[in-house]
């Protein structure tokens, strides 16, 4: 066992040897803040796990899955799985929070919602910044939550059915005008990019750009740390920060 101290990193140990099964995964330090990966989870090495991000124990994170907390927080509970190419994003008015025994199906996108303990989210699942699903929930494959929606505990939201309000109306895609009547008082272009419907997209992009700027600042750490370190890339490594 090698502990260093590596600038902004603060303590980070490595365990290398047989014992040892995690392999390496693109650890990223963004606007200061760096993951926390409990040493029971799984990280895959094509995951991307990105700034103030927490994983709990014997929580999986499968292949080229991304958890980005861009300006703001995300937490995985315990024995939660985020399956391949999900997305989970982090915002400062929103964080993204992932409960106990939850499944984020292959493709599912959670931007800036809180999933309660037991939910199911299936392939393809979208939930949109506000967002809440509370505890022992299914989103089913390409199902919606939108901006500012809470799902009641035990709610189903149908295959590629849609999840508007507070409290959740569900309705079939077809239904739009249904949809809409409740989505427009819950301000999408407010929430999720902080303008008013009548902004011109030249604006709206360039505060996108500007806020996605900040990642030219980042660091890879596993790169990083193993110059530092001397320490081999094999998949026989792991690494917990602390």
């Amino acid at each position: 066992m090698r502990t260093s101290t590596a600038g902004r990193c603060g303590v980070c140990v490595f365990a290398v040897g047989a014992d040892c099964w995690q392999a390496w995964c693109v650890l990223i330090e963004h606007r200061g803040s760096i993951p926390q990966v409990h040493p029971s989870a799984y990280v895959a090495p094509t995951a991307v796990i990105c700034g103030a991000v927490r994983i709990g124990p014997d929580a999986r994170v499968l292949f080229g899955a991304v958890l980005t907390a861009e300006d703001g927080r995300i937490s995985v509970g315990a024995r939660s799985i985020v399956m391949e190419n999900a997305v989970i994003r982090g915002r400062a008015r929103h964080h993204a929070v992932i409960g106990d025994d939850v499944l984020v199906g292959p493709h599912a996108h959670v931007n800036g919602a809180r999933v309660g303990d037991g939910c199911f989210l299936a392939t393809g699942a979208a939930l949109f910044p506000g967002s809440v699903v509370e505890e022992g929930s299914e989103v089913r494959i390409h199902g919606v939550v939108h901006v500012n929606t809470v799902l009641p505990p035990g709610a189903t939201v149908p295959i590629g059915w849609v999840a508007v309000g507070d409290p959740a109306q569900i309705y079939p895609p077809a239904q739009h005008q249904h949809i809409w009547e409740i989505q427009e008082s819950l301000d999408f272009p407010g929430t999720v990019y902080g303008v008013t419907p009548d902004t011109p997209a030249a604006e709206r992009m360039f505060r996108q750009s500007a806020w996605f700027a900040a990642h030219r600042h980042d660091r890879i750490l596993d790169e990083s740390l193993r110059r530092q370190n001397d320490l081999p890339a094999t998949a026989s490594e792991l690494v917990t920060l602390i």
